[in-house]
Parts: C-alpha cells; sequence; structure tokens
C-alpha cells in the first residue's frame, strides 16, 4: 500500500493523468462540436428552405391584401366626402326654395333693384386702371407684352 501512495504523488503518474484528462477533454469536444456542426446544417437548411417558400408562397397575396385594403380605405374617404357634398346641396336647395334668400342672391349676384330704388356699383380705381391696361395689352403684338413684363419684373427688382 505504502508504494501505490507514492506512486499516485509520483511526478510522472500526475503528468500522465493530467495528459489523459486533456485528451478526454478535447475528444469530447470535438465529438460534440462535430455532431452538433452535422446536425445543425441539415436542420437549419431544412428550416431555411422551408421559410423561404413560405416567404415566396406568401409574398403575392399579402401585396394584394394591403392594397386592396388600401383602395377599400380610399373609397370609403371618397364615400364619406360624397355624402358631405350632397349634404351641403341639400342645404343649398333648401335655402334656394326660400324667396328671402333668392331675392338676396339675385340682388348681390346680378345687380338688380326693386322699383323705387337706386343702384349704384363703387369701383376701384385700382381695378379700373388694371382692366384699362389689359385691354391696352390685349391690342398690342405678344411680343410687346413678354418685353413689358420683363421691364416690369427689372423695375420691381430695384
Amino acid at each position: 500500500m505504502a508504494v501505490k501512495d507514492r506512486d499516485r504523488f509520483s511526478t510522472a503518474t500526475r503528468i500522465r493523468l493530467l495528459g489523459e484528462q486533456t485528451a478526454a477533454r478535447v475528444y469530447r469536444s470535438q465529438t460534440k462540436r462535430q455532431a452538433r456542426r452535422s446536425r445543425l446544417t441539415s436542420r437549419a437548411a431544412l428550416l431555411a428552405l422551408v421559410l423561404c417558400s413560405l416567404i415566396v408562397a406568401l409574398a403575392y397575396p399579402i401585396r394584394q391584401y394591403v392594397s386592396q385594403r388600401a383602395e377599400v380605405a380610399d373609397l370609403q374617404r371618397e364615400k364619406a366626402q360624397a355624402k358631405q357634398r350632397v349634404e351641403q346641396l341639400r342645404d343649398l336647395k333648401a335655402r334656394w326654395q326660400d324667396d328671402a334668400y333668392a331675392e338676396q342672391q339675385i340682388r348681390q349676384r346680378l345687380h338688380y333693384v326693386m322699383p323705387g330704388e337706386t343702384g349704384y356699383i363703387v369701383i376701384d380705381p385700382a381695378a379700373a386702371k388694371q382692366a384699362h391696361a389689359d385691354l391696352v395689352a390685349a391690342d398690342r403684338p405678344w411680343y410687346s407684352n413678354v418685353w413689358d413684363g420683363v421691364d416690369k419684373s427689372d423695375a420691381s427688382d430695384q
């Protein structure tokens, strides 16, 4: 027994045991790595193939669904706008049924006056000058009008 204890604590025995333990660890890590690598590669390839086929198969229907939903939303918005416009036109029609509103609009738009009233229109002097300038510009050739426009814009810059 003394020989066995002495042999257990010898340097050669300890080095041999360390070498065996290290070799066993390296062997275990290599076999795990190889087993894991080969198992994951085939599974990963199959999973990638399935995912790609699903994406390709579902891409067009999803695109169609999204575009149809957008079109439905646009049509609902147009419907709401049309409904609002119909309400506005109904209100306007109801107003035109009233004689007082019709008379007011006729006086304002057509400048009608009741018998015994005197009608008059106030003209803005600047608008009258502009109308006169438009009439004068219509009598001249087009290139003169263009040149006058260039001169006016140049004068306004200064």
